[in-house]
């Protein structure tokens, strides 16, 4: 298997820089359009567990001003072979002092790449 193949690399980086770009916009049109819309699609949150592209969306649409901003810290995108990849990335909201983390499963579909699943944290207060 063809691990981190530089052509596939650069779409993935591509689509996760559209993906953070929304998030920061609060583009709810091209954030849905990123996920797989399949009811097997997940989500982790700080604080929800979202199970189906159907609430996924509903908790976008539900949250009001959108995600926090924040700045990323340091990312790490893999490919495996042409269709599958995970990018992590370490991020501090914008204000704060925690650090997050935010993992995503992607998967090239017809449609193009997808989130099909993802997960963000807040570590733990050590100080």
């Amino acid at each position: 298997m063809l691990i981190n193949d530089p052509a596939v690399v650069a779409e993935v980086t591509a689509a996760f820089r559209r993906y953070e770009a929304a998030l920061m916009d609060n583009d709810l049109d091209a954030l849905d359009a990123m996920f797989w819309h399949s009811e097997h699609t997940i989500r982790y949150g700080i604080g929800e567990s979202l199970y189906g592209i159907a609430a996924i969306a509903a908790f976008r649409q539900a949250r009001v001003g959108g995600s926090p901003q924040r700045v990323l810290q340091r990312t790490e995108i893999t490919t495996f072979g042409r269709d599958f990849a995970t990018a992590n990335t370490e991020f501090r909201r914008v204000g704060g002092d925690r650090l997050g983390r935010q993992s995503q499963s992607w998967v090239r579909l017809p449609e193009g790449w997808r989130v099909v699943a993802a997960h963000v944290s807040l570590v733990a207060d050590v100080s």
